[in-house]
């Protein structure tokens, strides 16, 4: 079957993310499936070169999959016509100069998040994608997970009538790095690197709560750094400057609440490592990665509070669990695989630079509350 190549930057393959999520579960996954159908018949095949900083890693990488373009000049990289696409996966600092570089190259971009360490540079970015004409996107992958799709399934099906309230739960224990090591790089815990997990988990929540529920009005934070020093990589302790943990509340439109809570300084007591809670008038649901459960109006128990007595009811028992009724793939290829249609057949992408800028503007919002103490809105962005 004819081939529709095209040709894509991979900057950043040597992280945990760019590598395993990105290159391994996406691409390669891609292209071990034939490609990827498109509008005309043929398959669309991404051809990828490998970019990054050591150059003995990308041929490590190259060599283990059976890959061949891999190199250290970005720029020469940008300047080769027959790359297309340019992805970034770097840290977060590092990130806006590149994506500015491949845009006026003329390339369609598509980035984690966050978009930029700020809102004026993430609207910069989208206004100057604009202004290029080229197909931009931000990884939005929770919007994928089978537990959250799940959740969307019930919310458009009207399953909760008047949804009043979200809980959510995220994180767990990262190691300081001294008697063991440390499960996410030391630059996540330098605000001085671009880390902090507002800046991180904010975007998420962000898309989470405007695509499944309703846009964020206001944000209420409180931030802390638990965890005040670490071991790095090469055995080094250091001062952790970012925030570890964060506590929202987000108002949304039509009335919701949202609590969320996250943090790298918990121990996990919880199905999944992520979970959302779901309150309203007709029913609530429980969703984290994968599982989604349900409990309808009219088959909730009626808890009696009695402290003198031990607890009989099996709560948990009491819920039901919400089938697949469809196949999830990972959810970072199906992103990969509809932006890589909106490229080549220019199917609808949402997940834009603009989608992604206002998820930097609530992570500096919920800074600011954090920072000022107070309840801060949440305005409007456009180009």
């Amino acid at each position: 079957m004819e081939r529709t190549s095209i040709g894509i930057i991979l900057n950043g393959v040597t992280g945990r993310m760019g590598y395993r999520q990105h290159l391994v579960r996406s691409l390669l996954a891609i292209r071990e499936q034939g490609g990827l159908p498109a509008r005309d018949g043929s398959r669309i095949w991404p051809e990828l070169t490998l970019v990054g900083r050591n150059e003995a890693k990308l041929a490590e990488i190259a060599a283990r999959h059976g890959l061949t373009s891999y190199t250290t000049d970005l720029d020469a990289a940008l300047a080769d016509d027959s790359h297309q696409i340019y992805f970034d996966a770097q840290v977060t600092a590092q990130r806006e100069k590149a994506i500015r570089t491949a845009i006026e190259a003329g390339k369609h971009v598509y980035t984690e998040k966050p978009l930029a360490e700020g809102l004026t540079g993430s609207l910069e970015l989208a206004r100057l994608a604009a202004a290029r004409g080229v197909k931009n996107g931000v990884v939005q992958d929770k919007l994928f997970l089978p537990g959250l799709r799940k959740l969307k399934r019930l919310v458009d099906g009207g399953f909760f009538g008047r949804i009043l309230s979200v809980r959510g739960e995220f994180g767990y224990w990262v190691f300081e790095g001294d008697w063991q090591n440390a499960q996410r790089p030391s630059w996540n815990y330098r605000v001085e690197d671009g880390g902090g997990i507002v800046v991180d988990m904010f975007p998420h929540w962000h898309y989470v709560l405007e695509q499944i529920f309703a846009p964020v009005t206001a944000v209420t934070a409180h931030i802390a750094t638990h965890i005040p020093e670490r071991v790095d990589e090469t055995g080094q302790t250091y001062r952790a400057t970012a925030d570890d943990a964060a506590y929202g509340i987000f108002e949304l439109a039509g009335g919701i609440t949202a609590q969320i809570n996250s943090s790298w300084a918990v121990r996990v007591y919880r199905d999944e490592l992520v979970e959302f809670q779901v309150d309203g008038t007709d029913g609530s649901a429980v969703a984290g990665l994968r599982e989604c459960r349900i409990q309808h109006r009219g088959a909730t128990p009626m808890p009696v509070w009695n402290p003198d007595l031990p607890a009989t009811e099996n709560f948990r028992g009491q819920w039901q669990t919400v089938p697949d009724n469809e196949d999830f793939d990972n959810g970072f290829k199906v992103q990969w695989e509809a932006f890589l249609r909106h490229v080549v057949d220019g199917e609808p992408f949402p997940w834009d630079f603009l989608a992604g800028a206002r998820g930097v503007q609530l992570a500096e919002a919920g800074l600011r509350s954090a920072r000022e103490g107070r309840r801060v809105e949440i305005e409007e962005i456009t180009l």
